[in-house]
């Protein structure tokens, strides 16, 4: 029993190791090609510095290590069983008894801690430094917010040559898109108040706010009705929803409150939805990539091709990232029901990797 304890605990070491050294080395690459895209962006804006640059590229970088996460574990698993094949010593462990099970069984543990901390801990950190990119790429790259969402209703700012306005509703509905009630602060280019405007509706057409019955109240003046008051905009319904705050600029314990929001005041909730499916499902998808992991380490041990066999692991890796990706394209166009397309491949992915190491094992 103690052996056994001593030689978990060594094979969880090894593909801890592992694991730190791919997710080192693959932010890095990451992380070099997100600066030189930034680079690209801000050229002949000499206010961007090299340090800003790098900053936002770090800011970044947690929204692409969660997508490259199952390729981490795929990798660190593969090599970790790979290294103990070529040093046999997989090979003696397994001769004295110990089961595929018992081998994979660490590497399991700390993906199962891992998912779950990332969860919990590192999104929530991560959703905050996407925040913060996001600001900064407003601001130096100019990138115009137009949508907040918060727990007191919906928040749109526009802009004209002259002014900026702030528009408030408690509601919007989609078809066509109509705010309601409006509330609207107008400012001039110094961001001096001017005025405002209330309304019992506002109706998005084409180029224009259309709203009815309102009240203007401008230059400290009393406030005037006007049966159909305009206001000239080039905000689109497409402009609108591609505004509204991304899902990863959230974090997962807050994503539920966010949901509950769209949803009382009228937007679609899907994107958000699926993002918070997504991550309660992350811990199976990477559970599968370890089994696959030590099903392919099998097969290294009985036949002896280790490089077909770790190029076998890559492709698989890479075609179960692009149908988990292709299912919850079709989750976000509302295709598909969102728990389905969530859940549906880590499922399907844990299924078949506990099928193939089953049949290796015992078959």
């Amino acid at each position: 029993m103690m052996g056994n304890l001593v030689l978990q605990r060594y094979f969880g070491r090894q593909y801890l190791l592992w694991f730190a050294a791919f997710l080192i080395s693959l932010s890095g690459i990451v992380l070099l090609f997100e600066v030189a895209e930034l680079m690209r962006r801000a050229g002949g804006r000499p206010d961007v510095g090299f340090i800003i640059i790098m900053k936002m590229g770090v800011y970044k970088l947690p929204e692409t290590i969660e997508k490259i996460l199952p390729f981490v574990v795929l990798f660190a698993g593969l090599f970790t069983f790979w290294r103990l094949t070529r040093s046999q010593e997989l090979v003696i462990a397994r001769s004295a008894g110990v089961s595929a099970w018992q081998f994979m069984m660490p590497a399991l543990l700390v993906t199962l801690i891992f998912s779950l901390l990332n969860i919990a801990v590192i999104n929530p950190m991560g959703a905050a430094m996407n925040a913060r990119y996001h600001m900064m790429e407003m601001h130096y790259l100019e990138r115009v917010p137009t949508l907040e969402l918060t727990g007191a209703g919906l928040w749109l700012r526009q802009r004209d040559s002259q002014r900026h306005y702030l528009l408030h509703a408690d509601h919007i509905e989609m078809n066509p898109l109509t705010l309601s009630p409006l509330m609207a602060f107008i400012y001039d280019d110094n961001d001096v108040y001017l005025g405002r405007v209330d309304a019992p509706r506002a109706v998005l057409t084409e180029g224009a706010w259309d709203v009815p019955d309102a009240w203007v109240n401008m230059d400290q003046q009393p406030a005037q009705h006007v049966d159909d008051w305009r206001l000239p905009t080039s905000l689109t319904l497409g402009k609108i929803q591609e505004s509204m705050a991304a899902p990863n600029t959230i974090s997962f314990w807050e994503l539920p409150r966010f949901i509950r929001a769209l949803k009382t005041i009228g937007l679609p909730q899907t994107r958000h939805q699926l993002a918070f499916q997504s991550l309660l499902s992350q811990p199976l998808l990477l559970c599968a990539m370890v089994f696959f992991a030590a099903s392919f380490a099998l097969r290294m041990n009985r036949r002896g091709s280790v490089t077909g066999m770790i190029i076998s692991g890559v492709l698989l890796g890479s075609l179960l990232y692009t149908l988990n990706n292709v299912v919850n394209a079709l989750g976000a166009n509302q295709t598909l029901p969102v728990a389905l397309a969530a859940w549906a491949i880590p499922a399907v992915a844990l299924a078949l990797s506990n099928a193939a190491l089953l049949h290796l094992e015992d078959g």
